[in-house]
């Protein structure tokens, strides 16, 4: 008889955001409780393997993303978008803040009919609720191929935190998501 005891893995799943560039999504979902992978890529173009220059050249129809695998256990769908909402602006068709063009573009690549149904219940609500000035241009998007950015991209704000973009940009969305979401951040 094997009395070996048997390790279950985690419940894991996996969220698919654009939030403008993904250094900065990247970096507010790494402090999150529950999550425990943050990869920043491409989703949604016409091209395969597409470059971090392509993209820019906004011939791909791509959009700069990150994939969020997390613990349903600890941080749910509903709390992923409610971070989501809070650290970027869903009201800018194409761009956020000086970044512009159609890869900075607010959207969803949904990966489940449930995650689909959160998400459109979620943005629904937060479009009744009025708070924000302009309406909501998120693009709710079924699952589509999730290409990995370049290795320099990984980790970007942690790496490089004296780099002009970082402390400009990331750096305050960071400390205003640390301060907001006190309550979620992970021990790490």
């Amino acid at each position: 008889m094997n009395h070996s005891s048997v390790v279950s893995k985690p419940n894991v799943e996996t969220a698919v955001f654009g939030g403008g560039c993904f250094w900065c999504t990247e970096a507010v979902f790494k402090a999150l409780r529950g999550v425990s992978a943050v990869q920043s890529g491409y989703c949604g173009g016409t091209v395969d393997h597409p470059t971090y220059e392509q993209v820019c050249s906004k011939q791909t129809g791509h959009i700069e993303v990150v994939k969020i695998d997390f613990d349903p256990l600890l941080v749910s769908y509903g709390e992923l978008l409610e971070v989501f909402f809070a650290t970027h602006d869903p009201t800018t068709p194409g761009r956020q803040g000086n970044d512009v063009g159609p890869q900075y573009q607010s959207a969803i690549f949904f990966q489940t009919p449930d995650q689909q149904a959160i998400a459109t219940k979620f943005v629904t609500e937060l479009a009744s609720s009025q708070a924000y000035a302009n309406p909501i241009s998120t693009e709710m998007r079924p699952a589509a191929r999730f290409w990995p950015a370049e290795q320099y991209h990984s980790d970007y704000f942690s790496l490089h935190p004296e780099q002009g973009y970082c402390q400009m940009v990331i750096a305050p969305k960071v400390s205003k998501f640390r301060k907001q979401f006190s309550d979620k951040l992970s021990v790490d």
